[in-house]
């Protein structure tokens, strides 16, 4: 079928508009924009995407467009930046929900004016409700307090064909059907198009601490991590920052509480791990390893292997000469690795297919275009885990018109 513009715009009126260079999605320039102010908006625009058989990648603030596989192809673009407001907040029953576009931050600020918290806490400041859901945003505090599939107890979806799905509620203990929240969550907008959310809160602590340690040697760093991991401080988050191959490997450890109690923890804490005691974050707290032009990777693994995962990455930074940065939540196993944009890009594939050979997974978060080209960005998977996502694709988007490419495996 061709499509015209004309045809498109007696469908979806001014909302539509021809795509510029700033709408590229990992390189890949969509031909037209149409933005979407509710859960409507998009079913409408969806159903005339269906009609006219156009592939379509949506986006929110787009501080994550270019993370995961490009896509093969994006006819439209579905902006959800209007798609915005804070739908409730039910401060007695912990509970916040709100629209796809809304800024994270939104959501912490009304939390925090009732003396709650959402703890989710992305690098990227403008990462909106919908975006750290299709991508499995979550950060520090997921060591503790659980990440995104953990925290989400409603969903909006809007289907391929332009039909609006429910799945959960509006109160914390619901267990009426299938739970596909956690289906959507970290799928890139390839099943659907996330329109709205409702997450479940936690108090705000009245106090933090942060505990940090250094050493060079693997060994001595994977023992301060499973020191915090058994210590019955409970520490919320621990995160692990080795900034250069060989250098210095900092542990830090948070802890949140009541202002009588926290401090006494964090000392007791410090004294068994040989750390000190600090009232504010690192610098390198949260955020990722890597500058906006160049590649990250994730790397999970067994937390009791992290002391190897540690020294296999020294020993293939070295033989590539690339300048490895190493930054995660090494309680839980899993790591971002970050390399500059100038990075070879056949290096760059070495240095992956050794980590590769570990036990767990390395994956392509990001990176440039060349690195894109030599990459397989997920590697090698399992047959049935592949054949279960063919069928996921098959089952939610038919067409296979939403995001093609950025499903998990390549799957178009």
């Amino acid at each position: 079928m061709t499509t015209t513009r004309a045809a498109l715009h007696d469908r979806l009126g001014d909302r539509l508009r021809d795509a510029t260079e700033h709408d590229e999605i990992a390189g890949i320039r969509p031909r037209w924009v149409v933005t979407a102010a509710d859960t409507a908006d998009v079913a409408d625009a969806l159903r005339a995407a269906a009609e006219h058989d156009l592939t379509v990648v949506p986006r929110g603030s787009g501080s994550r467009l270019d993370w995961g596989p490009a896509p093969t192809s994006a006819d439209l673009l579905l902006d959800l930046a209007p798609c915005t407001g804070i739908l409730e907040h039910a401060a007695g029953d912990l509970v916040i929900s709100a629209r796809a576009g809304t800024p994270l931050r939104a959501l912490h600020d009304t939390a925090a004016a009732a003396g709650q918290r959402l703890p989710i806490d992305p690098p990227q400041p403008t990462a909106t409700v919908g975006g750290v859901v299709a991508t499995g945003t979550s950060g520090p505090a997921r060591h503790y307090f659980g990440g995104i599939r953990d925290l989400l107890i409603g969903i909006t979806v809007v289907l391929a064909d332009g039909t609006t799905t429910t799945s959960g509620g509006n109160v914390v203990k619901n267990v009426a059907g299938y739970d596909l929240g956690k289906l959507y969550t970290g799928s890139f907008g390839t099943l659907g198009v996330i329109t709205e959310a409702v997450f479940r809160l936690h108090p705000l602590a009245a106090e933090h601490r942060w505990i940090s340690s250094t050493t060079h040697d693997p060994g001595d760093a994977a023992g301060i991590v499973d020191a915090h991991r058994h210590s019955q401080a409970m520490p919320t988050a621990i995160e692990l920052d080795r900034p250069e191959p060989g250098g210095p490997i900092t542990i830090t450890a948070q802890l949140e509480g009541r202002p009588d109690a926290t401090h006494a923890r964090a000392d007791a804490l410090a004294r068994t791990v040989g750390g000190e005691v600090h009232e504010h974050p690192p610098g390198w707290w949260g955020a990722h390893p890597f500058p906006a032009d160049g590649t990250g990777l994730r790397i999970g693994t067994e937390p009791a292997a992290l002391a190897d995962l540690l020294r296999a990455a020294d020993r293939a930074a070295t033989r590539t000469a690339l300048p490895l940065a190493l930054r995660g939540a090494a309680g839980l196993g899993v790591l971002h690795a970050g390399l500059p944009g100038t990075a070879d890009p056949a290096a760059t594939t070495e240095l992956v297919t050794a980590l590769r050979a570990l036990p767990g997974y390395t994956a392509l978060e990001r990176g440039t275009p060349a690195v894109r080209a030599a990459l397989d960005p997920w590697g090698p998977r399992p047959a049935a885990l592949t054949a279960l996502d063919r069928q996921l694709k098959d089952r939610f988007d038919p067409g296979h018109r939403l995001a093609p490419g950025r499903h998990a495996g390549g799957i178009r």
